[in-house]
């Protein structure tokens, strides 16, 4: 197969191109800053010379949009809107002008979608969307994806939630955390963390390749979130870390401002379920949190 990741250089995108690399598929990324023979420049707004290499192509990943790891003022909120927007839109005029386009386009989206959520466990049919910055991010992204439909080609939302790995993603600034015995519970602790390794989340790109009836939005997570103070508890055994301050959320607001994040990325309880992965016969490797502690 020939596969597109646009915007392919970050933590997910050179996941994704050695998991392809691998099985011998050819990769091309639609970057910024094209430094290899396979990255062709884009940015991302308007069609260029990259559109050339939709044509023909077996499958689009579109992975980009700013980093929501940031304060949200409004530059950042305006930034963190138009990428998602304007990356999808502009693939989408691309992809209409194509003779023969992708069979498959997969573009990110996020677990954040749904509601703030302890007990009720958010499957992509019983899923409940919410009204805030962050959900409506999520819903106006997967608007713009689904608002032409295009005849023979697929079209899926990556509802992603925390990918753990150790090259990049939230892994090693947990363990980081960690080793500064602040591995504490942030919060309350008993918001769900939901999660996936990414090992687990290439081979789910891969089965959603494959399998030609799956479309649409899916949850592309491990079937056991679990509490944050229960995940940093098993963080600090695994690191032999006999203690872990805890975090208050006063504590947590003060920092997010000096470290320029969002406290929303920690305290938002994530409870998610991959139903329809699991329903067409998707097997994780890591279906539990001790089970990728041990992989990382």
């Amino acid at each position: 197969m020939k596969i597109i990741i646009a915007a392919g250089t970050g933590f997910l995108g050179k996941n994704l191109e050695q998991f392809f690399l691998s099985k011998n598929q050819e990769v091309k990324i639609l970057t910024r800053n094209p430094k290899r023979n396979n990255e062709i420049f884009w940015d991302s707004k308007t069609i260029g010379a990259w559109k050339n290499e939709l044509e023909n192509a077996d499958v689009l990943i579109n992975l980009a949009g700013k980093s929501v790891d940031c304060r949200y003022n409004d530059e950042n909120k305006k930034e963190i809107y138009d990428s998602r927007i304007n990356s999808t839109r502009v693939l989408q005029s691309a992809i209409d002008e194509c003779k023969n386009p992708p069979k498959i386009w997969l573009n990110a989206s996020s677990a954040t979608i749904y509601i703030h959520s302890e007990t009720h466990l958010n499957t992509e049919k019983t899923g409940i969307i919410g009204d805030d910055f962050s959900m409506n991010i999520c819903k106006s992204w997967e608007k713009e994806c689904f608002k032409l439909e295009n005849k023979n080609i697929r079209k899926v939302t990556l509802r992603t939630s925390i990918v753990l790995g150790k090259n990049g993603g939230a892994f090693p600034k947990f363990k980081q955390i960690a080793k500064f015995g602040l591995g504490g519970k942030q919060g309350k602790g008993n918001q769900m963390m939901s999660w996936i390794h990414i090992d687990d989340f290439c081979e789910a790109v891969n089965f959603i390749i494959e399998n030609e009836n799956l479309k649409g939005e899916i949850n592309i997570t491990a079937p056991k979130p679990l509490t944050n103070e229960e995940m940093m508890k098993q963080l600090r055994e695994k690191l032999k870390i006999p203690f872990g301050v805890p975090s208050p959320v006063w504590l947590l607001e003060l920092a997010s401002i000096f470290i320029k994040t969002e406290t929303e990325l920690m305290l938002k309880s994530r409870n998610v379920y991959p139903e329809i992965l699991l329903e067409n016969g998707f097997q994780f490797k890591y279906d539990d949190f001790g089970k990728a502690l041990e992989k990382l």
